[in-house]
């Protein structure tokens, strides 16, 4: 029997390359289904405009792209809201790459490491893995990046497919895991202009990717706040052929609908 497709409602809580510009968060999003509200990536800023949708007490899992503090870093403040101030009961799931979680406690004092085991139930993850959070179906890639281990995730929830590649150079895991995909997440660091280090995408590389694998829609972050985010949209619309949106903070997008 064919699956059933399914919303998905994608908000956008920090869109930002490396650095927040003002007002604006790096990289972090809160992906809802049935109930279920899962926070994929915790960069700066993030849980700020979190708590703009929902108290922090109502998160039920997070999913960590890698361990560089612009995807994780929010975290920590989190710990001490749930921890001393009781916002959340019991402990939060966290998942993310298998070396994240001793990165993770290099940033907290060594007195705190047993209350953070407290706070969250740490699953470190490899990839090539499938696991259920909530009503959502997870997937594991391996992505191309520097100095850490690094995960794309694509998430299921029946037919529909949100795929978000967190860091990566250019990869034909990027591909596996866009496969289809209702909503390609996708980093777009670098612009035309500059040097293609070959772990971060370009906007156009990014819709190269999207080209080869079918996405329906193509969505471009991790753009750093001095770069013309217009540029990157239309250096990409010069590859890929279909819808491409711009991740905006506080912005709502319905996958599969």
């Amino acid at each position: 029997m064919p699956r059933k497709r399914v919303a998905v409602e994608l908000i956008v809580l920090g869109s930002c390359g490396t650095w927040p510009g003002a007002g604006g968060a790096t990289s972090g999003f809160l992906v809802r289904h049935e109930g279920f509200d899962l926070w994929l990536d915790a960069g700066s800023g993030t849980l700020s405009r979190l708590q703009m949708h929902e108290p922090l007490s109502q998160i039920d899992a997070v999913l960590i792209s890698h361990a560089h503090p612009d995807h994780f870093l929010d975290l920590y403040p989190t710990y001490f809201a749930r921890f001393y101030y009781r916002q959340g009961e019991g402990t939060l799931p966290v998942r993310g790459p298998d070396d994240f979680f001793d990165r993770f406690e290099q940033v907290i004092s060594e007195d705190s490491r047993e209350t953070v085991r407290e706070t969250f139930d740490w699953t470190p993850l490899g990839a090539g893995q499938t696991f259920e959070m909530g009503p959502l179906r997870v997937e594991t890639f391996e992505m191309e990046h520097i100095g850490v281990k690094a995960l794309g995730y694509r998430i299921q929830a029946g037919d529909t497919v949100l795929a978000y590649t967190g860091d990566t150079g250019p990869s034909d895991e990027v591909v596996k895991l866009a496969r289809d995909a209702d909503l390609f997440l996708c980093e777009a660091t670098w612009q035309n202009h500059e040097n293609l280090a070959p772990f971060h995408l370009s906007a156009a590389q990014a819709a190269e990717h999207a080209s080869r694998a079918g996405v329906r829609r193509l969505m471009l972050t991790h753009i750093p706040p001095v770069h013309d985010r217009e540029r990157s949209r239309s250096e990409a619309a010069e590859v890929f052929t279909g819808p491409i949106d711009l991740a905006i903070e506080g912005e709502r997008h319905e996958v599969g609908s």
